[in-house]
């Protein structure tokens, strides 16, 4: 699994504003924050790669604090299912990499259900699994030949339970899986893989699931920084703007690039599932640290940069420049700094919070006004990384900013809202 985390410094304030924000953030940890907007179409994901990290319950005010209700996990762990019951938060939940081959069986993937998922429903609000992580983009024959036999047979599984409406069937991709992304009108999927790609897609018009692409502009920049300007891909909207010449789009960032260039790549392979099918961003993020080779592109200033301009990216309820009328759904990666994951230092520092439940850094997102609803209440489901430079600027919303503070009350998270 590829690991992944932009910074708007808070004006100084007189005494007396700072004693304002700070009951304020008292009476937002002892109560819900009533004036706070919901940006329903942001998820995040929830790792636990880790040997200090709390009880799957602290994970709640933070996410609450948030104005998140859509969560990722990567193996159904039962205490973390548990904690999870009866909130309306809406949960993607893995099938690991290791349980493939088993229900790649339609007699196994029948028991991983009832050993798994139906005992958490409907307390439980599980709306997709996703089968396997970045399993086109290993080197794992086994994995790759079972990854389609285990989402079919974990669908009719679903639908023998009549529970395939609400429950979809998906699978997370790297952006390795694309040969070509530059422009993003060229977008096309490695050669290699479209035998494999190909029925993937199939399965996805057929069952109206999503396709999942796990999206980092980190990695694309840090491979290149001389060639990527930094703002663009910390999604800066102040950044002018490049225009793919073969279509005459402006970007307005990378992360918006780089999912058109999959939606080509698609239409490439199979036009047929281009009119249907829907691509989410699981996975997106950028790390506050980094080893020595990383350390000029993974600090707190960049992470928080990113994941703040994320933030009000998705809650302008837009879409790319490619489908704009196709809100973009995105998860942030992650919840928590992890300490055991492998790899560079960066692939630790990926957290909005640490294990104490305390921000990594201060963040802050203009909330909007979302039209058409969401939030807790919507039930919709439906290696070498081929990267890319281009840009367009983006409106700025107007609207209140939050400020994320590093204060933690009574177990929870602050926010304190500073209007400017």
């Amino acid at each position: 699994m590829a690991l992944r985390l932009g910074c708007l410094r808070p004006q100084h304030r007189t005494g007396a504003i700072h004693l304002a924000a700070a009951l304020c953030a008292l009476l937002l940890a002892l109560a819900p924050a009533s004036g706070a907007t919901y940006v329903p179409l942001l998820g995040i994901n929830y790792g636990r790669v880790g040997n200090n990290l709390p009880p799957p319950q602290a994970a709640l005010p933070l996410l609450r604090n948030l104005g998140i209700s859509r969560v990722r996990l990567y193996d159904p762990d039962p205490a973390t299912l548990r904690a999870f019951a009866r909130t309306g938060i809406e949960l993607y939940v893995g099938v690991p990499d290791q349980a493939l081959a088993t229900v790649a069986d339609p007699a196994g993937a029948t028991a991983w259900l009832k050993s798994n998922i139906l005992p958490s429903l409907p307390d439980t609000k599980i709306v997709a699994l996703t089968v396997g992580n970045e399993v086109l983009t290993g080197n794992d024959t086994a994995l790759i030949r079972n990854l389609l036999p285990a989402m079919q047979a974990l669908h009719d599984a679903l639908a023998a339970a009549n529970l395939d409406k609400q429950i979809a069937v998906t699978t997370a991709h790297n952006l390795g899986i694309l040969g070509t992304s530059y422009p993003p009108s060229a977008g096309a999927f490695r050669k290699d893989l479209l035998p494999v790609l190909c029925p993937i897609l199939d399965f996805h018009a057929r069952t109206a699931s999503p396709f999942l692409v796990n999206a980092y502009p980190y990695f694309a920049y840090s491979d290149d920084p001389k060639g990527i300007h930094l703002d663009y891909a910390l999604l800066e909207p102040s950044y002018p703007g490049v225009p793919d010449a073969n279509t005459g789009l402006h970007y307005p960032n990378l992360l918006v690039a780089q999912v058109d260039a999959a939606y080509h790549a698609i239409a490439a392979a199979n036009s047929a599932a281009a009119r249907t099918v829907e691509i989410r961003v699981s996975e997106t993020g950028w790390p506050s640290a980094g080893d020595a080779a990383e350390k000029d592109a993974a600090t707190p200033q960049n992470a928080a940069r990113y994941n703040s301009n994320l933030m009000r990216l998705v809650a302008q309820w837009k879409g790319t420049p490619l489908k704009p009328a196709v809100p973009l759904r995105v998860y942030v990666f992650a919840l928590y700094n992890e300490n055991t994951k492998p790899g560079p230092a960066s692939e630790r520092h990926y957290g909005l919070f640490n294990p104490d439940s305390t921000p990594v850094y201060q963040l802050t997102y203009i909330p909007a006004h979302v039209p058409g609803g969401g939030g807790a209440g919507d039930n919709t489901t439906g290696g070498d990384n081929g990267y890319y430079d281009i840009s367009a600027a983006a409106p700025q919303p107007t609207g209140r900013w939050w400020t994320w503070a590093q204060a933690a009350v009574a177990g929870g998270v602050a926010l304190l809202m500073r209007a400017v």
